[in-house]
């Protein structure tokens, strides 16, 4: 991997509002270089070898969890794994005096996730280390927005022009929300599906499209990012149960083959199958959510490659 004369804006990622268009782009061409790495018989390159980076996660996660550590030892930096749930944090610690504690052992970065919307920005104004937003709350999922273009670049050639419909838990979405600044920033039309109880009142002020049937979103579409729904999240009913969701809102094989166009299937993780997608769709020659998956570890080794060398 050569050494890029170009650097991010910013010293942080706290979030795709953050981001310029020129550093999404430095972000997934830094990515198509990597990818290229991980192709290879040896995975590993020296990139950050003197670095050391804390992995603090709040709420529970597997996938991006492990897509970070495995970013982190294909770029050789040195880890440290921290899980609120078997930390001091259960007795009362607050959050920035467990950071302080992890940063005196000499850590370079964290990145972290949180419950609760804005954690990362609160850190970074309290500690002196640069933060990845790993997830916070409802708020940004800002390397999951950046593999999703990524992966779409991959399959189309470019982000720009192409149609993008966003289905399901909008309101309780991190995902969604970066996705709609990250793409739109890439130049794409941007569309959210899904009940009005799980559409939010602000989303028009974002200049996306709003549809509430399921089948004239996807005749529209060029992909569909399909979202799970949030129980975890969600204090009341928004609707009246999963299996009236699924009716409506569900993608199955029937109204796949039932459209005039073939569209690109993509989803963040977990699946929850039978609910916003059934097994014959998650897994047929429509659907990149495994590509998302390998597509992840690239993208984050960029954007630990490239926050490194804001440093200082």
């Amino acid at each position: 991997m050569s050494t890029t004369a170009e650097q991010l804006s910013t010293r942080h990622l706290l979030g795709i509002k953050d981001l310029t268009e020129q550093d999404i782009h430095l972000i997934l061409d830094t990515a198509a270089n990597f990818k290229d790495v991980l192709n290879r018989p040896i995975k590993k390159v020296p990139s950050l070898r003197d670095i050391t980076i804390a992995n603090v996660f709040f709420e529970n996660s597997t996938r991006t969890r492990l897509s970070f550590e495995l970013a982190e030892k294909r770029l050789s930096a040195d880890i440290i794994n921290f899980a609120a749930s078997s930390s001091s944090v259960s007795k009362g610690e607050t959050l920035i005096d467990t950071v302080n504690n992890i940063l005196a052992m000499k850590v370079d970065m964290i990145v972290m996730r949180h419950p609760y919307a804005g954690a990362g920005v609160f850190l970074s104004k309290h500690v002196n280390a640069q933060i990845v937003n790993a997830g916070d709350g409802a708020h940004e999922h800002p390397t999951q927005a950046l593999l999703d273009s990524f992966s779409i670049r991959q399959r189309f050639g470019d982000v720009a022009g192409c149609k993008v419909a966003i289905i399901g838990d909008i309101l309780h979405s991190r995902v969604a929300l970066s996705n709609i600044l990250c793409l739109q920033k890439l130049g794409a039309e941007v569309m959210v599906c899904g009940p009005t109880t799980l559409i939010p009142k602000y989303i028009t002020s974002l200049g996306v499209k709003v549809e509430h049937d399921l089948r004239k979103a996807l005749n529209w579409c060029d992909v569909a990012n399909m979202l799970r729904i949030q129980l975890e999240r969600q204090d009341i009913a928004y609707f009246p149960s999963l299996r009236e969701y699924s009716m409506l809102y569900g993608l199955n094989k029937e109204i796949l083959d039932s459209l005039d166009k073939e569209i690109t299937i993509m989803h963040p993780g977990p699946i929850n199958r039978g609910v916003e997608l059934t097994s014959d769709v998650a897994d047929s020659k429509h659907s990149i959510i495994l590509e998302q998956v390998e597509n992840g570890v690239a993208v984050r080794m960029a954007v630990l490659y490239l926050l490194a060398g804001k440093r200082g």
